[in-house]
C-alpha cells in the first residue's frame, strides 16, 4: 500500500480509464439504503428493523435482494420468503431510496465531482462497476450530475448484469471487456474490502476512499487509502 499520495495520484492521472464503485464511493448512500429497507419492512408488515450494527454485518452480503434473503434465513422464518416476495420487497425499497435521493439527501462525497471533471479534461474514460441496481445508480447520479450523466461514462455494469457479485471479479472483468482495455491501464476506486478483492482479482490497481460502514476494513493490497478523494488534490 502506498503511503505517499504522489505516486498514486500519478497512477490515477496516467490511467486510460477510472472505474468507480457507487455506494460508499461516489456518495455515502448506505445509510439511505438502510433507512429505505426499514421503511419497506414497516410498509409490508415485517417486524424487522436493521440498526447500524446489524446493517454493517449485512453489508458483507453483497446485493440488496441477497441481504433480504440472508436475513430471512437467519431469522428462520417459516415459510421463508419466495424469490417473488424478495423481489417485491426490493422494488419497494428501491422506490423509497429514489425518493430520498431525489429530495437531495445524498450529495457526492468530497473530491468526487472534481476528480470526474479532471478525468474528463484529461481525456480519460470513465466507468462504473457496482453491485447496486441500475435504478439506484440513475437515482443518485441524475440528482448529483444531471439527467444526462450517463453520457460521460463509457461503460456501466450493475450487479444484476453479471453472474456473481463482488467480491467476485465479474463486474470488473465485464467492464474491461466493454472498454477493451488491459487491467493495468485502469484504476478502480472503491470503499470496501469486497470491492478491493473484486478489482484485485481482475488485476486492476485499486485506490480506496474510506466510507462510513467500511472504514475499518482490511485494505491490504490497495495502492492508496484515503479518507476522501479530495486528498488527491493535495501535495503528497
Amino acid at each position: 500500500m502506498m503511503k505517499d499520495r504522489a505516486p498514486a495520484a500519478a497512477l490515477v492521472q496516467r490511467a486510460a480509464a477510472l472505474i468507480f464503485d457507487v455506494d460508499g464511493t461516489l456518495a455515502e448512500t448506505e445509510e439511505l439504503h438502510r433507512q429505505s429497507f426499514n421503511q419497506t419492512f414497516v410498509r409490508c408488515g415485517l417486524d424487522w428493523h436493521w440498526d447500524r450494527a446489524v446493517y454493517r454485518d449485512l453489508l458483507r452480503v453483497t446485493g440488496g435482494k441477497e441481504r433480504i434473503r440472508h436475513h430471512d434465513a437467519v431469522q428462520g422464518s417459516l415459510p421463508s420468503l419466495s424469490d417473488e416476495e424478495i423481489a417485491r420487497l426490493h422494488g419497494i425499497k428501491t422506490a423509497h431510496y429514489a425518493e430520498l435521493v431525489e429530495a437531495g439527501c445524498c450529495p457526492l462525497r468530497p473530491g468526487v465531482a472534481a476528480l470526474l471533471a479532471a478525468a474528463r479534461a484529461r481525456g480519460q474514460r470513465l466507468a462504473i462497476a457496482t453491485t447496486t441496481s441500475r435504478g439506484n445508480i440513475d437515482a443518485l447520479l441524475s440528482q448529483a450530475l444531471g439527467n444526462g450523466w450517463a453520457a460521460d461514462f463509457d461503460a456501466i455494469v450493475a450487479g444484476d448484469e453479471v453472474r456473481d457479485k463482488k467480491p467476485a471479479p465479474d463486474v470488473y472483468l465485464e467492464i474491461l471487456a466493454r472498454l477493451r482495455l488491459d487491467a493495468s491501464d485502469c484504476v478502480a476506486i472503491e470503499d470496501s474490502a469486497n470491492g478491493l478483492i473484486a478489482a484485485s482479482r481482475a488485476r486492476i490497481p485499486v485506490l480506496i476512499t474510506r466510507s462510513m460502514y467500511f472504514h475499518d476494513d482490511d485494505f491490504t493490497g490497495a495502492h492508496l487509502v484515503l479518507d476522501d478523494l479530495s486528498e488527491l488534490e493535495r501535495p503528497g
